[in-house]
């Protein structure tokens, strides 16, 4: 299943947009999103936790890209970003 998505994602690799969030458990969780969203708007979605990072993504092959900027939220992606989303997306 989820190489089929991979596959899938390779033929029409878009950006998409990402907000790494502290959980209510204190480990970092990614809220993944389209580019027309607006950062501003994902952020009053999720108001209560912090805003541990943010940037765009894409994936390559079988690693998670991180990179740019969200100017709105005043972040940018951390190192450890992509290792955290691939894990999440389940891609190892």
């Amino acid at each position: 299943m989820v190489n089929r998505y991979l596959n899938t994602q390779q033929k029409d690799n878009k950006d998409m947009k990402y907000i790494m969030f502290e959980d209510f458990a204190g480990e970092p969780t990614p809220i993944i999103f389209p580019e027309r969203i607006e950062f501003l708007e994902m952020r009053e979605l999720v108001p209560y936790s912090t805003v541990l990072s943010a940037g765009l993504m894409k994936i390559e092959g079988l690693k998670v890209k991180c990179f740019s900027q969200s100017k709105e939220l005043g972040t940018s992606p951390s190192d450890s970003d992509p290792e955290i989303i691939a894990n999440h997306l389940v891609i190892k």
